[in-house]
């Protein structure tokens, strides 16, 4: 029996031009770590972002330069743009002004049930959704003392007055976020939210650490909760360059079969029967295809005798040894040559194969 995600239907909403939520696309954000007020600094980087197939954006406002340099950057970028508010009120109101396509609040620190009502008032004025961002490590203390510390249950209670207070502010056009660094408790925490409301959800694990600690945490939690149906955009937390969250995003819809953005590259963990230079190989193919979006299965496998064989399902693949290299589609053999000739000669069948795609 093959596996088949049954994702839940949400409201949807839109962030500038890309719907969320429904049947629309799970989309793939990231954050800038630019001061924002760097104009040309956040803007080089959300280009970047762009070209990895970011599709929101979010970036931080701590003061009133980062929230009036929002109308400076979307002037230079096609990105729907979320001002992340923390604290000051005030500055979601100037990040609205300035042209932000959304706003993200945190119920817990963002204060009063009138400031909220005059961010909620701005994003009506100006049409744009508000992201409730409830967050383990700054969650409302009165609810801390209720629940006897972070719980799921106190996380999920946080996510429904917020959603609560905004319905009787007759607004509806929310996202919501329910994040911890706790990878159990976040799943746990979503499932619950998630079979509360239909309003549509941003999935991730909060601080989920560097490059390996976060992949392994953000592919468990996040991966999880998509296997369930649960999950209408999602960002991947990375103590790294936000290019990598991209792509580590598009990575866990990927292996789950939700949406191909690009190459999947199939290589084998090496054996003793391995006489090529294989991790260098593997390296250079994929830093040569970062920037490729058209999906295709590429294969590179250390062995010229089982290569094809355990690679069958690649639509292009290469192996080597002993001085030979070998190319071949969905299994089968088409061309020998010599073995230095082996990124070369993927990297043009890559080629050939967008090229018939298109």
């Amino acid at each position: 029996m093959s596996f088949e995600i049954q994702r839940k239907k949400t409201r949807q909403i839109c962030v500038g031009d890309v719907k969320i939520g429904g049947d629309a696309p799970i989309a793939v954000q990231s954050m800038t770590n630019t001061h924002t007020q760097d104009v040309d600094a956040t803007v080089a980087q959300i280009l970047r972002l762009e070209q990895a197939g970011c599709e929101i954006v979010r970036v931080a406002v701590p003061d009133a330069a980062a929230a009036a340099a929002i109308s400076r950057i979307k002037a230079q970028i096609t990105l729907p743009v979320i001002a992340d508010i923390h604290f000051d009120y005030k500055l979601a109101i100037v990040s609205a002004e300035s042209g932000a396509d959304a706003l993200r609040i945190n119920p817990g620190n963002i204060g009063s049930h009138k400031r909220i009502k005059a961010v909620v008032d701005c994003a009506k004025a100006h049409g744009i959704p508000i992201r409730i961002g409830v967050n383990a490590g700054s969650l409302e203390k009165d609810l801390i003392k209720k629940h006897g510390g972070v719980t799921v249950p106190a996380l999920v209670e946080s996510a429904l007055n917020q959603i609560a207070l905004m319905e009787t502010l007759g607004f509806s056009d929310i996202k919501l976020a329910i994040k911890s660094s706790d990878v159990p408790r976040s799943i746990d925490a979503y499932r619950q939210l998630s079979a509360k409301t239909d309003f549509p959800l941003h999935v991730g694990i909060t601080e989920a650490g560097g490059l390996f600690s976060g992949i392994v945490k953000s592919s468990i939690g996040i991966g999880m909760l998509l296997a369930d149906g649960i999950g209408d955009t999602l960002r991947v937390s990375l103590t790294r360059d936000p290019v990598e969250e991209v792509r580590t995003g598009f990575e866990i819809l990927k292996a789950l079969g939700i949406r191909r953005r690009g190459p999947e590259i199939i290589s084998c963990p090496t054996c003793g029967r391995c006489n090529i230079d294989l991790f260098s190989i593997a390296e250079a193919v994929e830093t040569a295809l970062m920037t490729k979006t058209t999906p295709i299965k590429v294969a590179i496998m250390g062995c010229v005798v089982n290569g094809p064989g355990e690679a069958k399902e690649a639509d292009v693949g290469i192996a080597g040894g002993n001085g030979t290299g070998i190319l071949f589609k969905k299994g089968k053999v088409v061309k020998k040559f010599p073995q230095s000739r082996l990124v070369e000669e993927l990297l043009s069948a890559v080629d050939e194969f967008e090229a018939g795609s298109s």
